[in-house]
């Protein structure tokens, strides 16, 4: 929350033009350097919980776009991180065979035993 009582997001490079366009004054900041990453990995959070809640594909093209950022800041072009993708997958493979695994459940820590 910021000082003035707002809550703050990040929002694309675009919309406070779009909403000065419509008239009304935008209430809007840059990013320092070093909150960036954690504004990056929040959005990629709320564009995650949009496309889980509404399963619309359109949702994933907001999600691809907080993935390239966040690649940016590890030094990574869109196609750098395609190339990752691709290796990892054709070392262990994608998702498109829908494999479930069992995987055991841990013990409960001895502390939690009734």
């Amino acid at each position: 929350m910021s000082a003035t009582g707002h809550i703050e997001k990040l929002v694309r490079d675009r919309i406070p033009e779009i909403i000065r366009a419509s008239g009304a004054t935008p209430d809007a900041r840059v990013a320092a350097e070093d909150e960036y990453a954690t504004l990056l990995r929040a959005k990629l959070h709320e564009e995650v919980a949009e496309y889980t809640a509404e399963n619309d594909p359109a949702e994933l093209a907001d999600i691809l776009e907080v993935l390239h950022a966040l690649a940016a800041l590890h030094d990574l072009t869109p196609e750098e991180l395609e190339a990752l993708r691709a290796a990892k997958a054709s070392e262990r493979g994608g998702f498109q065979a829908r494999v479930v695994l069992q995987v055991p459940t841990p013990p409960p820590h001895p502390a939690q035993t009734p």
